[in-house]
């Protein structure tokens, strides 16, 4: 019978696209967990919405996306060229025409919220701060071992995009806003709907 186990992890160690091993706290590894939590989040989100909600496409493929993401962080960039699985950069175009579509139907937001609203918002923040971890991860592995430059800005435009994602959740619910403070206006720009990053 095969077994689900294999125990060669069992060291602190594990393998890596190309044959390689890594201890499990190399920065590749870290930020592949933190890709799967995101997508795992986003698996949540979908399970609790009903299967009608015309955000369930999008959300879907998202974690396609994710997987074939996860799929390119895994190979070191000295292997990546004999891959053909280089990020497109239509990917992030579509997460943000879907940001502008939601955004021209909610507004823009004026104030920082506290995350919560019903369910499915909940963990539409719960998503957004889990990409805003991914990002952080894949900049510090991106010092090491370059990291496609496109893959940066998809899951910082995600976090985007689960941000408004939650605003719109809790609208249609007919769930109030709670408002923390007005956004302050900075070098005359406004600040992100997103606190503590851009």
């Amino acid at each position: 019978m095969n077994k689900i186990y294999t125990r060669t992890g069992d060291t602190g160690y594990t393998s890596v696209h190309g044959g390689g091993r890594v201890l499990k706290t190399d920065l590749r590894i870290e930020a592949l967990g933190v890709l799967d939590e995101l997508n795992v989040a986003v698996g949540i989100v979908r399970s609790l919405m009903d299967a009608s909600n015309l955000r369930q496409p999008v959300l879907r493929k998202i974690q396609m996306t994710l997987m074939r993401l996860m799929s390119n962080v895994a190979t070191p960039s000295c292997l990546r060229s004999c891959d053909s699985g280089s990020f497109p950069v239509a990917n992030v175009e579509e997460l943000e025409d879907c940001i502008d579509e939601i955004t021209g139907s909610t507004g823009k937001p004026e104030y920082f919220i506290l995350p919560g609203g019903d369910s499915v918002s909940a963990f539409l923040h719960h998503a957004r701060v889990t990409a805003r971890r991914a990002e952080r991860c894949l900049w510090r592995l991106n010092e090491a071992d370059e990291v496609e430059p496109g893959i940066m800005v998809y899951v910082n435009r995600l976090s985007d995009l689960f941000f408004v994602m939650a605003r719109a959740e809790a609208l249609d619910a007919d769930i109030p806003e709670e408002r923390w403070r007005l956004f302050r206006v900075r070098a005359g720009k406004g600040e992100s709907g997103c606190p503590f990053m851009e």
